[in-house]
């Protein structure tokens, strides 16, 4: 699939069209982007949380910790604007809202497309680790 590019045009005060940002690209196969662009681990894991299901998001910041085994700690402001970013690209999607203890909680899940998303970067991840694997083996000491 080729990759467009696209840019913002804005018109001038004089009438004149200028081109606002500079053309970027616009891939539409979720499996071209992964290859194209990697995923940040914070990006990597929301997704993986949300692999086991909906959650609110103080339980994705819980479960983050739990899968970086306490090395990546999200805080709410930087949660939140990655799951507008990652709803935005059709990754993950509010699931249901539900009121606790007079506290809104909005429960977010992972798309067809976040599914597929995190499958492909699973997939490049894998390979990398299976390439550092064999250039490793020989380096190892044996053991008896």
């Amino acid at each position: 699939m080729p990759i467009r590019m696209i840019s913002s045009l804005t018109t001038g005060t004089d009438g004149n069209r200028r081109v606002g940002l500079p053309a970027l690209p616009c891939i539409n196969d979720l499996n071209m982007l992964t290859r194209v662009t990697p995923m940040r681990e914070p990006t990597f894991l929301i997704l993986t949380a949300l692999a086991a299901g909906p959650r609110h998001g103080y339980g994705i910041i819980q479960e983050v910790a739990a899968l970086s085994e306490q090395r990546v700690t999200l805080l709410p402001g930087t949660l939140y604007a990655a799951l507008d970013r990652l709803s935005a690209q059709g990754l993950v999607a509010p699931d249901r809202e539900e009121t606790v203890d007079g506290r809104l909680r909005r429960y977010y899940r992972l798309t067809p497309d976040g599914v597929t998303a995190l499958d492909a970067e699973t997939a490049r991840l894998r390979q990398l680790t299976t390439a550092a694997e064999a250039r490793l083996r020989p380096l190892r000491p044996r053991t008896a």
